[in-house]
């Protein structure tokens, strides 16, 4: 099992920047890839980022390539979005998600994560 916490969430005006953290614990994090997911009220969970296990190669939905970054650090097992030049329409609950895969090539169907955190709110105002 892999437990997964988000924090980082809050309110911020359009404009600004958020960094959301997802720590890890139980399995060993660095055998697992990492995305970020973001779910819309009344809209389908949607992914946003995805990094390797050893953080060699992300991915970046396009919709916030430019504004968000994902990284990681293995040795605090933790996994970060930073987000910057934040638009009302990316106010969402956040959630992060582990899939155990040793390759490079991004996942970005829900369905390929077995292990999710609780979700963190982002909320920007216009």
């Amino acid at each position: 099992q892999v437990q997964l916490v988000e924090s980082g969430g809050g309110l911020v005006q359009a404009g600004g920047s958020l960094r959301l953290s997802c720590a890890a614990s139980g399995r060993t994090f660095s055998n697992y890839a990492m995305g970020w997911f973001r779910q819309a009220p009344g809209k389908e969970r949607e992914f946003v980022a995805f990094i390797t296990w050893n953080g060699g190669s992300t991915t970046i939905t396009n919709s916030v390539k430019g504004r968000f970054t994902i990284s990681r650090d293995n040795a605090k097992n933790t996994v970060y979005l930073q987000m910057n030049s934040l638009k009302p329409e990316d106010t969402a609950v956040y959630y992060c998600a582990a899939t155990f895969y040793s390759g490079s090539y991004y996942r970005p169907n829900p369905s390929g994560y077995a292990y999710w955190g609780q979700g963190t709110q982002v909320t920007v105002s216009s």
